[in-house]
C-alpha cells in the first residue's frame, strides 16, 4: 500500500508516517516512481508504535522494543518487562514529585490570599 492509503487506514498523517520511517519504526520500500510502499501489516505496527508512544516511550525506546512486540498487540516479550517497570515507578517518581510540588505551590496560593486579605486595602 501507498504512504495515503496508509495515512488513511492507519488515521496517522503523512509526515508523522514519514517520521517514524526517519526513526526505523517503520520500513517502506521503493517502487517504480520512488514512491513509498508499505507491507500489509503496516497498519499494524502504526497501531503499536502509537500504543507505545501513548505509554510515554520514547522513539528510540520502541525502536529497541519492536522486535519484542508480540502478534498484533501491543504486548511484548517478557525479556523486556523488567525494563518497562522501571520506566513505570520512574513516571510514578515523577508523578508523585509533581504532586507535591502542587501542594506545595497551593499552600503558599492559600497563604498569600489569606495575608493579602487580612492587608488594609489602600484605596
Amino acid at each position: 500500500m501507498k504512504i495515503g492509503e496508509l495515512a488513511r487506514v492507519s488515521g496517522v498523517n503523512v509526515r508523522l508516517l514519514r517520521y517514524y520511517e526517519e526513526q526505523g519504526l517503520l520500513t517502506s520500500y521503493r517502487a517504480g516512481g520512488g514512491h513509498r510502499h508499505y507491507t500489509a501489516d503496516a497498519p499494524t505496527t502504526v497501531a503499536q508504535i502509537r500504543t507505545l508512544l501513548a505509554a510515554g516511550l520514547p522513539t528510540k525506546v520502541i525502536r529497541d522494543l519492536m522486535p519484542c512486540l508480540l502478534g498484533d498487540g501491543p504486548e511484548v516479550d517478557a525479556c523486556v518487562l523488567g525494563h518497562l517497570r522501571t520506566r513505570l515507578d520512574d513516571l510514578d517518581t515523577r508523578i508523585a514529585n509533581l504532586q507535591q510540588a502542587r501542594a506545595s505551590l497551593n499552600g503558599l496560593l492559600d497563604a498569600s490570599m489569606q495575608a493579602s486579605r487580612r492587608m488594609p486595602s489602600s484605596a
